[in-house]
């Protein structure tokens, strides 16, 4: 389950040049400050997918709601029912 959510996310994720040949920088909308950069984009790719795996894990861990990708819930029921 995690797998797909991160494959969904990704597949989510938005790429752009930076000026000046400086590399690319990558974000996934919706998951604010999942970001990456690097100065190649499979570099930029690798990046953004670290940084969104240490998003999700610092979220679960404090007990934060993760947005649910392509019906892929990873909040626990109790995460959900202290949301509401």
């Amino acid at each position: 389950m995690l797998t797909d959510y991160i494959q969904a996310a990704m597949r989510r994720a938005t790429y752009e040049i930076l000026e000046d040949n400086e590399g690319f920088y990558g974000e996934i909308p919706g998951l604010q400050g999942v970001w990456g950069n690097a100065t190649t984009l499979e570099g930029c790719r690798e990046a953004l997918q670290d940084s969104l795996e240490d998003w999700i894990v610092f979220r679960l861990r404090r007990g934060l709601e993760v947005p649910v990708l392509n019906e892929i819930d990873l909040n626990t029921p109790m995460i959900a029912q202290e949301a509401a």
